[in-house]
C-alpha cells in the first residue's frame, strides 16, 4: 500500500525538495502552500502523515496542529521551523505533534521521523476505525422502527444527546431503555468516554452502595482492598442506573449528592471523591406516584426527570413488529447456520395481534426461539408458542394437547443446547426452577 504524505510550506524550493526526497522512499505525497489549502487537500484525501512548516501566510503550524486533528484524529503531525524555540516546541506537542524539528540542521531525521510518525498514524488509524464501528453499533441507528411513536422518542432522545442533560427514560421492561442509554451515550461529546451500566435491582442495598461508589479497605467484612465504584469507572463518560426505583431511601440521598455537585464519599472513607459523570436513569415505575407515597424522593425524582422520555411500548408499535421480526430472523438465521427464513402468512399474522406484553425483549426471544426449532426456510404459525394460538386463553382440553406440543418444544431446544439447561430456560424464557419441574412433570429424558 502507498501511504501518502502532505506537505505545508508556502517556501516552494523547500517543499518541492523534501516532496523528492519523501516520494524516493515509496511515499505519494501532496503540497500546499497555506494551512487553509492544507486543510482541504487533507479533507479529500487520504493522508497519513503531515510536515508543516511553523510560519505559514494565514496561520501558525503550531496552531494549524489542532485544526488538523479535529479533521482527522489519527494524521500524525511533524512541524518545521527555521528558528525553532523552546516555547514553540512545548505547546506544538500539548496540541497534539508528533514532533518539532530545525530545517537544514535536522534533515537526516526527517525520512525516519516520516516512518515512525507512520506507524503511529496506522495505528490510531485502526483505533479510530474500531470506535467508529461501536459508536455506529450504538448509535440511534440501531434503533429499530419507523412508527411514529418510536421516531417522536429518537428525536428528543438526540437533541438531548448532545448535552450534559440527566435524562430519565420511562416505559413498561423490554422496551429497549438500555438501548436508548447507549444511543444518547455514543452521540455525545462522551462517546469516546466509558459507558457504564448497572441494573439497581441487582444487588442488595449494602453491595449496591459498594459497587456505585467504592469502599475503603476494612470498610465491612470482605473489604480487603480499596475498590473504586462504578461512578469513578464511569468519570468523564455516561453512568446508566436501570430500574432507579429499586434504591432505598438512604442511597437515594446520596445520588442526589451526585447529582447536585458531582461528589460522594466512599463506604469507610471521610474523603471526598469528585467525578464528572452524565446520568441517565430508568424506570418501568411511575416515580411521582411513589415520591407522593413516601417511597421515592421527590427531590430526587425532580433532579432526575429534567428531561424524561417515554419509550412506547410494543403494542403501540404495531407497524414496526415485522420489521423488526426480520431483523432478528436475519440475525439468529446467521448464529444457527440457516438460510434466510421467510414468513408465511398465519405467522405474520400471528406476530401482528400478539400483545407482546415483554415487548422488544419478548420479540427477540421468540424470534430466536423459532429460529432454533425452523426445520426450513418457511415459517408456519406452527413454530409460534401455544400462547399465540390462544390469545392467553387455554381451556382444559387445550391444555392436555398443550403438554405434548410443550413436551415436544422443550426437548427441541434442549437438542440445540446438548442439554444446557441454563441456556435452555434462557431460550424458553422461564426460570431454570420452573424447567426443572417442567422436566419433571412432562417425563423428559435429559440424556441428550
Amino acid at each position: 500500500m502507498q501511504y501518502t504524505v502532505l506537505i505545508i510550506d508556502d517556501e516552494k524550493k523547500i517543499s518541492s525538495l523534501l516532496a523528492r526526497i519523501i516520494e524516493l522512499e515509496g511515499f505519494r505525497v501532496f503540497q500546499a502552500a497555506t494551512g487553509k489549502e492544507g486543510l482541504k487537500t487533507l479533507a479529500l484525501q487520504d493522508v497519513y502523515v503531515v510536515l508543516s512548516d511553523v510560519k505559514l501566510p494565514d496561520i501558525n503550524g503550531v496552531e494549524l496542529v489542532k485544526e488538523i486533528k479535529k479533521v482527522k484524529p489519527y494524521v500524525e503531525v511533524i512541524n518545521l521551523t527555521a528558528f525553532g524555540t523552546i516555547a514553540d516546541g512545548v505547546m506544538a506537542m500539548r496540541n497534539g505533534a508528533f514532533d518539532y524539528i530545525t530545517k537544514g540542521d535536522d534533515n537526516d531525521k526527517i525520512i525516519p521521523l516520516v516512518y515512525k510518525a507512520l506507524d503511529k498514524a496506522k495505528l490510531q488509524y485502526r483505533v479510530n476505525e474500531l470506535e467508529n464501528k461501536v459508536v455506529k453499533k450504538y448509535s440511534f441507528e440501531g434503533i429499530l422502527g419507523q412508527s411514529k411513536a418510536i421516531l417522536a422518542a429518537v428525536d428528543l432522545a438526540r437533541k438531548v444527546a448532545l448535552t450534559d442533560t440527566t435524562v430519565l427514560l420511562l416505559g413498561e421492561t423490554g422496551t429497549g431503555k438500555e438501548v436508548f442509554a447507549q444511543a444518547i451515550h455514543y452521540e455525545s461529546p462522551r462517546k469516546m468516554k466509558p459507558f457504564v451500566a448497572v441494573n439497581c435491582s441487582g444487588f442488595s442495598n449494602e453491595l449496591l452502595e459498594s459497587e456505585l461508589f467504592g469502599h475503603k479497605q476494612g470498610a465491612f467484612t470482605g473489604a480487603v482492598k480499596d475498590k473504586k465504584g462504578l461512578f469513578e469507572e464511569a468519570n468523564e463518560g455516561t453512568i446508566f442506573l436501570d430500574e432507579i426505583g429499586e434504591m432505598n431511601l438512604d442511597l437515594q440521598a446520596k445520588l442526589l449528592r451526585v447529582l447536585e455537585n458531582q461528589t460522594f464519599i466512599k463506604v469507610g472513607d471521610t474523603q471526598t471523591t469528585r467525578i464528572n459523570v452524565r446520568i441517565i436513569a430508568a424506570t418501568n415505575r411511575d416515580l411521582k406516584t411513589e415520591a407522593e407515597a413516601g417511597k421515592f424522593r421527590l427531590d430526587l425524582y425532580y433532579r432526575l426527570s429534567v428531561f424524561a422520555i417515554e419509550l412506547p411500548p410494543l403494542a403501540q408499535r404495531r407497524a414496526d413488529i415485522l420489521p423488526i421480526a426480520r431483523h432478528y430472523l436475519k440475525e439468529f438465521s446467521a448464529k444457527v447456520n440457516k438460510p434466510d427464513f421467510k414468513m408465511e402468512e398465519s405467522f405474520a399474522a400471528l406476530l401482528t395481534k400478539h400483545a407482546w406484553k415483554g415487548n422488544i425483549r419478548e420479540l427477540k426471544n421468540v424470534m430466536e426461539r423459532v429460529a432454533i426449532l425452523a426445520d426450513g426456510q418457511e415459517l408456519s404459525g406452527s413454530l409460534l408458542p401455544y400462547e399465540f394460538h390462544t390469545g392467553g386463553q387455554i381451556s382444559e382440553t387445550d391444555a392436555l394437547k398443550m403438554e405434548t406440543v410443550e413436551k415436544q418444544h422443550i426437548v427441541k431446544v434442549l437438542k440445540y443446547t446438548r442439554g444446557n439447561k441454563t441456556e435452555t430456560a434462557r431460550l424458553l424464557g422461564i426460570g431454570l426452577t420452573t424447567l426443572y419441574r417442567k422436566i419433571e412433570e412432562l417425563k423428559i429424558n435429559t440424556g441428550i
